[in-house]
């Protein structure tokens, strides 16, 4: 089984289903369902996706979709560490570093999926776009 980080993007994605990308979010969602993959994410995310879409969705139908996401998706604390980790890094976003810090905290995590692979470029786990995984799966 592969072990998948989703940044927040691909949260969003499905989320908003912004079209032509959500697409690939329901692909990776429905192999996790399947038992295909693992799907992880950070506390960070959850937060920032909830942020983003508020003001376009009611409250309370965002609370519940985010609540059926976590169903499928592995939420990985932000701790102490890992912001200091991130406010320490190389990387030249802080967000991006979290992400990063927070899927190097699960053993074997296969790679990050993200819409934005530039931001990860020469992190220890590889960067593959949601269309990229779509086509291993």
């Amino acid at each position: 089984m592969r072990n998948l980080f989703l940044d927040t993007n691909i949260l969003v994605d499905l989320l908003a289903d912004r079209k032509p990308f959500s697409k690939f979010a329901m692909e990776i969602f429905s192999a996790a369902e399947n038992k295909q993959v693992i799907l992880y994410t950070s506390s960070h995310s959850i937060a920032t996706s909830y942020y983003l879409l508020k003001k376009f969705l009611e409250d309370k139908l965002l609370r519940e979709a985010l609540s059926g996401l976590i169903e499928y998706v592995k939420v990985i604390p932000i701790d102490s560490s890992m912001i200091n980790k991130g406010l320490k890094s190389k990387q030249r976003d802080f967000e991006d570093a979290l992400q990063l810090y927070a899927a190097c905290s699960i053993q074997r995590m296969d790679c990050i999926v993200t819409r934005n692979i530039k931001d990860f470029k020469g992190s220890e786990i590889p960067a593959l776009s949601p269309d990229e995984i779509c086509a291993k799966l």
